[in-house]
């Protein structure tokens, strides 16, 4: 065999290059562009602050109260520490928040008027999105209502370990948007979304 051959062969054996992880944003054009940007952010953390700010004190109430057993606390720890890695994580850190960023980005650069008064929506990508980014997104929408619901049928200190873990998870997901949007505003390297390998 030839080098040349045996060097083709060689190559075709090579993993294809990754992409880069993290790149940088085509800012917007003009203020009004940064302006819908932010209001498409700002939308979206006001919901998690919603969410945050209603869970998180029954979060808190069966370890205020002295209501937590060495099971309890177990449950608690633990339900906390596995949020943190497939919520907040997973969820949000690799997937979700980087979407919403460049998303926010693209359309303060080709803003249109129902995209842009809809702005935390479209950032979501419940709508104007590939439709299985538009399945999950209502997946999750439809999964969160679900489980707000089951919530409040438990008691506590169960309601609040099931708490404890959502708020960790929203807790995590609403700084990585924060700290991605801002590195977008400084001109910085976001990362790209996560998404599973085809074999």
């Amino acid at each position: 065999m030839t080098t040349t051959s045996f060097s083709t062969v060689e190559a075709s054996h090579e993993e294809p290059l990754e992409e880069p992880r993290a790149d940088l944003l085509d800012p917007p054009t003009s203020w009004l562009g940064y302006g819908i940007a932010i209001w498409g952010i700002l939308g979206i953390l006001a919901l998690l602050g919603q969410a945050l700010y209603r869970l998180t004190p029954l979060a808190i109430e069966p370890v205020a109260q002295g209501m937590m057993s060495g099971f309890h606390w177990s449950c608690y720890i633990g339900w906390s520490l596995a949020n943190a890695y497939m919520e907040g994580y997973r969820g949000f850190q690799l997937a979700f928040s980087p979407m919403v960023v460049r998303r926010a980005f693209a359309l303060g650069r080709n803003p249109k008027p129902l995209y842009a008064l809809l702005a935390p929506f479209y950032c979501m990508a419940l709508f104007a999105a590939p439709k299985a980014r538009m399945i999950v997104s209502w997946f999750i929408i439809f999964a969160v209502i679900g489980l707000i619901l089951l919530i409040r049928q438990l008691s506590q200190p169960w309601r609040g370990i099931v708490d404890v873990g959502v708020v960790v998870g929203l807790g995590w997901g609403t700084l990585s948007i924060v700290v991605f949007f801002l590195l977008a505003l400084l001109g910085k390297p976001v990362p790209r979304e996560s998404r599973r390998k085809r074999r």
